[in-house]
């Protein structure tokens, strides 16, 4: 018995190590995708990941279901980890109606929005702002999802909500490439900004051009991001 609290803090750092380690290895797969090196509809080798990584696959299994997660890679059962594809047509005609229907709850929380769920926003853009200052697109990612999600709600129309989140899960890799590309959180960020701000001053069509102009611009980014270096 006597035993027993060391052996718990033993197992308490082989926990964080894991963690840790899968955590160091989410990083690097996300980045091989979004590199290219990980290409649309590739299966995800979990040995050839484990000696390129040098880790066993157990991290690697719990990398790539932490991605999966973010819609970056898509499980099928019986086959394993999958990157997620979209043709570029598919990609654009999703972007651009997730464009309007985002305006449009953008337009309809201006209506009803409350000093609480303003204050709520502005956390979150201030979060949104200290990751962005370090670069970290892994970290700003979920962030940016969780307020993207959160103004969805806040407008109330469950049936514009379902389909908004419909069209995210379908372009998280083209939203997560676009944010890994050049120095593009500040500026998306800026833009998150405009809406709130549109949003607390009570001006629906100032928020629905706000949500809009964001989305759209967001096609850009997710265009470029798609070209080759020079």
């Amino acid at each position: 018995m006597a035993n027993k609290p060391a052996q718990q803090s033993l197992a308490a750092i082989d926990f964080l190590r894991t963690r840790s380690l899968s955590n160091v290895v989410q990083g690097e797969i996300e980045r091989m995708i979004i590199d290219g090196e990980l290409t649309p509809n590739e299966r995800i080798n979990e040995n050839a990941l484990s000696q390129k990584l040098g880790v066993s696959r157990g991290p690697i299994r719990e990398a790539c279901s932490a991605i999966a997660a973010l819609g970056l890679i898509e499980i099928i059962p019986n086959r394993g980890f999958f990157v997620r594809a979209l043709t570029n047509d598919e990609a654009q005609d999703l972007s651009e109606a997730r464009a309007g229907v985002f305006g449009c709850m953008a337009m309809l929380l201006a209506e009803r929005i409350t000093d609480k769920q303003v204050t709520e926003l502005r956390g979150l853009l201030k979060k949104m702002d200290e990751i962005a200052a370090t670069g970290e697109v892994h970290d700003y990612y979920p962030v940016n999802l969780t307020f993207h999600r959160r103004l969805a709600e806040m407008a109330g129309n469950k049936r514009l909500e379902s389909i908004y989140q419909s069209f995210v899960r379908e372009l998280h890799i083209q939203r997560y490439r676009a944010l890994a590309s050049g120095d593009t959180l500040a500026v998306s960020n800026a833009e998150h900004n405009a809406i709130v701000e549109a949003l607390a001053a009570r001006d629906p069509l100032g928020a629905f051009a706000a949500g809009r102009a964001h989305i759209m611009n967001g096609i850009e980014r997710t265009r470029k991001a798609g070209e080759p270096q020079a």
